[in-house]
């Protein structure tokens, strides 16, 4: 089967006949749990098996929902940033047990003595023991983190790396600081920007990441929604670029997809990119949490999933990969309450009851 082009996969003309109910269902689901806007697809490796995007960028106007809209990732960015690194260690820049201290050598001296042996792969894999941070927290605050966006992510890892670090619990200690020092270690071992990187490696894959909220730079754009369901209007926000390599990508459905599909076809062995022992590790490598991706094993297909849900307080994006059938589904929202996420459970249910699990 042929992927479906986008027009048609947008306007649902000459699909499948069994994806119009669940068009409609996707739709009345967004309806009924409030979603401003709502886009979805179901992928195999080289085929769109099913797209969406409807509702409207903002809510309680006319701004209706177009097919290149674009949605904030949040945490979905992290699977992005370890793909990074892997491209790196092939090339020689970097190693997994590159250990962050041996980069950053001018912090050894005030860091707690439990963050020395930390190395990259410890980082991307959330067992780098730093404490929990995440977009909400208080501290630390804009006044204790100054200057350009590199020296305000370089003095939040130093002001982490004195703290106490966290007991592990499943063997993880799961903080957005381990990707906002991996991103650290990235950008000194390859000599560019995270933004280079991410740019770089989009290019390559005709993808466009871009960042922060995606009225920030482009007003037409979706705005995201808060927890009460009011719209987020554009604002630079400094946490975001705190957790720039942690979850700060905006991206389009159409060209995430072909993110996506990369990691399907390498999971087959068809790319020649990166090859497909290190796209089962970065996916599936170890227990509970790779790189970048959560994963499980279903108890009654004994497929693998790997998956992530992003949000940073607007928007609310699900991913999951399914290695045996070659199947990958993609939820992005524009809002951030209680009702998207349970909206999101419904849809994805109906989704995998249709196109396997």
């Amino acid at each position: 089967m042929k992927a479906l082009p986008i027009f048609l996969a947008f306007f649902a003309l000459a699909l499948p006949a069994r994806t119009q109910p669940i068009r409609a269902f996707a739709d009345s689901i967004r309806q009924a749990y409030r979603i401003p806007e709502l886009a979805y697809a179901v992928v195999s490796s080289d085929t769109v098996l099913e797209m969406q995007v409807t509702g409207v960028q903002r809510i309680n106007s006319h701004f209706a929902a177009k097919p290149n809209d674009r949605f904030h990732i949040g945490s979905n960015t992290k699977a992005i940033t370890s793909f990074i690194a892997a491209l790196l260690v092939r090339q020689g820049v970097i190693r997994w047990d590159t250990k962050f201290l041996d980069l950053f050598p001018e912090l050894k001296s005030s860091s707690r003595k439990a963050y020395r042996t930390v190395t990259l792969q410890d980082l991307l894999t959330f067992r780098g023991k730093l404490p929990s941070y995440t977009y909400w927290f208080a501290e630390p605050t804009a006044e204790q983190i100054t200057g350009d966006n590199a020296q305000q992510r370089f003095l939040l890892a130093r002001y982490f790396l004195v703290r106490e670090p966290m007991e592990p619990e499943d063997g993880l200690t799961p903080s957005n600081m381990d990707y906002v020092l991996a991103g650290l270690m990235l950008e000194r071992a390859s000599g560019k920007s995270y933004k280079e990187l991410v740019t770089d490696f989009g290019a390559s894959q005709n993808i466009d990441f871009r960042f922060d909220y995606p009225n920030l730079a482009d007003t037409l754009q979706p705005w995201g929604h808060d927890s009460n369901l009011e719209p987020v209007p554009p604002r630079d926000n400094e946490k975001l670029n705190w957790l720039l390599s942690a979850g700060n990508i905006n991206v389009s459905l159409t060209d995430y997809i072909k993110y996506i599909q990369l990691q399907l076809r390498g999971l087959k062995g068809e790319t020649d990119i990166l090859p497909k022992r290190t796209f089962d590790m970065l996916l599936y490598g170890l227990p509970n949490f790779a790189f970048g991706w959560f994963n499980a094993a279903d108890r009654a297909t004994h497929h693998h999933s790997a998956f992530n849900t992003g949000n940073a307080g607007a928007f609310i994006t699900q991913v999951e990969i399914v290695r045996e059938p070659d199947r990958a589904y993609i939820l992005f929202t524009n809002s951030y309450t209680e009702q998207t996420t349970e909206g999101l459970v419904v849809l994805m249910e109906k989704l995998k009851d249709t196109y396997g699990r």
